[in-house]
């Protein structure tokens, strides 16, 4: 596995993407840039995820900002634990990401997660490795692959704005489901991670609101 690390890969992925579906061109178009938005990978990371699920973009920003300026900066496995529950709601966490945080803290202080050590597994066992944890869902786990560890080859089906937005660039007559939209994304394989990012560019420039977890 060659994981996507720079722009200049998202530029590969994009014309490879093209040739394998020429239909891509056109929403490549009206997409406009396709971001490559990593970051590090480790607890920080993780949890930035968790925090984004659900949410606006402006109010997972504004959690995830009180969080770090309750844990002076550092979001760590050791602070969440140490912060508990209460200081976790007091942030404006949910009951169920609070309890998620909690046991990825838990998971990891533990030695039973290794969050920079999945980053080099094959996706497969990556996202059996982190759904381990109680609350990790696969979202979850693919959204952490793809943007904290560069893989290049997964299509979280799961997004309702990546639902939407292939819905919306091909006319379906019926609504796609999770099982539906993996098998039209078979098609862009190896380079579904940046499919994801053209369709969450390409539902951002055409609803004007911000798309992919990390936006």
């Amino acid at each position: 596995m060659q994981p996507i690390t720079c722009e200049a890969d998202i530029a590969r992925g994009l014309d490879a993407l093209v040739a394998l579906d020429p239909r891509l061109d056109e929403i490549a178009a009206q997409a406009g840039p396709v971001p490559l938005r990593l970051q590090p990978a480790g607890f920080a990371g993780l949890s930035e995820i968790v925090v984004s699920q659900m949410v606006s973009k402006a109010s997972a920003s504004a959690i995830f900002g009180r969080l770090v300026a309750r844990l002076d900066g550092g979001v760590t496995g050791a602070g969440v634990r140490d912060l508990g529950a209460d200081g976790l709601f007091a942030v404006g966490l949910s009951r169920a990401k609070a309890s998620t945080l909690l046991a990825i803290a838990e998971a990891e202080l533990a030695g039973q997660l290794d969050l920079e050590g999945v980053c080099g597994l094959e996706t497969a066992a990556a996202i059996a490795h982190l759904s381990a944890v109680k609350g990790v869902g696969p979202w979850t786990a693919e959204v952490y692959l793809m943007f904290c560890a560069g893989h290049p080859d997964i299509f979280p089906v799961g997004d309702i704005a990546l639902v939407h937005a292939v819905h919306h660039a091909f006319g379906h007559d019926e609504k796609l489901n999770g099982r539906r939209l993996a098998a039209f994304a078979e098609s862009w394989s190896p380079w579904r991670s940046v499919a994801a990012r053209l369709f969450w560019a390409f539902y951002s420039r055409q609803l004007r609101r911000a798309a992919d977890p990390l936006g």
